[in-house]
């Protein structure tokens, strides 16, 4: 763009900034995620489970629940504010009001190998049931690995007990699966490298052999002069250590037969002797 004037320019950094607040201001370029919640006590394990959902920030989810004559309408935020009311994480819109059913200010969480239990209470008083107590939603969200984030349901609703009524909602999301850990140890793979390895010596060599070099018969084995001698200075080796005996035997010591040493009778030749 070509720029006229000073004021061009100095007009859209004006209007950029001013765009740039806007959006601040209505929670696009907040980045502070699952810490926008404020647990009733904090500890690093709840606050662990909170981080496992930090792919659910900065998005409203909606749930019809045409069950009632009324026939709600449910919006739930992950630490954000629902249906653009301020501190409040799920809200009950209708025709006539919005009520928020729970404050992302007084927050629990509670987790399993492929699921959290996401709570919210501190919510508007019930005018007639539950004793007029603080209403609170309950949102569990399950693993399915076949989708970001899920539509949001209503599952039930008490309101007939005299205290610890609430809402229940679910949700469905890949956030809270489980890391699918490999199946080999770090001992298998590096088996399966070394095989491959040599096969990849083996065939590669065999081909050197038989189509550069022209070899033929055992000769196309790769460096088989060096392995044949390996082999024999290994089977050297090992009769070495091996063999209890000596290769040369000593000559055995034998005793002399006694029957050999009979003297035997004197023989006369006097008969010999002329008379």
């Amino acid at each position: 763009m070509k720029v006229v004037n000073g004021h061009s320019g100095g007009s859209f950094l004006l209007w950029t900034l001013a765009v740039e607040l806007v959006l601040c201001g209505s929670g696009v370029y907040s980045i502070e995620g699952t810490k926008s919640c404020k647990l009733l006590t904090e500890s690093d394990s709840e606050r662990k489970v909170l981080s496992r959902l930090e792919p659910l920030t900065h998005k409203n989810f909606t749930a019809e629940n045409k069950s009632t004559e009324e026939g709600y309408t449910y919006v739930f935020q992950l630490c954000g504010d629902a249906g653009g009311i301020p501190g409040a994480g799920v809200v009950q819109v209708d025709s006539k009001k919005t009520i928020v059913i729970g404050m992302y200010n007084s927050t629990q969480a509670i987790g399993g190998s492929d699921w959290v239990m996401l709570i919210y209470g501190n919510g508007e008083p019930y005018d007639t049931h539950c004793s007029k107590e603080s209403r609170k939603a309950i949102i569990m969200i399950s693993c399915n690995r076949n989708i970001d984030a899920g539509k949001l349901e209503v599952e039930l609703e008490t309101r007939d007990k005299e205290f610890n009524c609430f809402y229940l909602f679910e949700l469905d999301s890949s956030a809270v699966c489980p890391v699918i850990q490999s199946q080999l140890s770090s001992g298998s793979i590096i088996l399966i490298i070394g095989l491959c390895l040599v096969a990849v010596y083996l065939i590669g060599g065999f081909l050197y052999q038989r189509l550069i070099v022209g070899a033929k018969g055992m000769e196309q084995f790769p460096n088989y002069a060096f392995w044949v001698e390996v082999g024999n200075l290994t089977a050297d080796g090992c009769d070495f250590v091996c063999r209890s005996q000596n290769r040369e035997e000593a000559p055995a010591y034998r005793g002399v037969a006694t029957e050999h040493l009979e003297e035997e009778p004197e023989e006369r030749d006097d008969h010999l002797l002329p008379m």
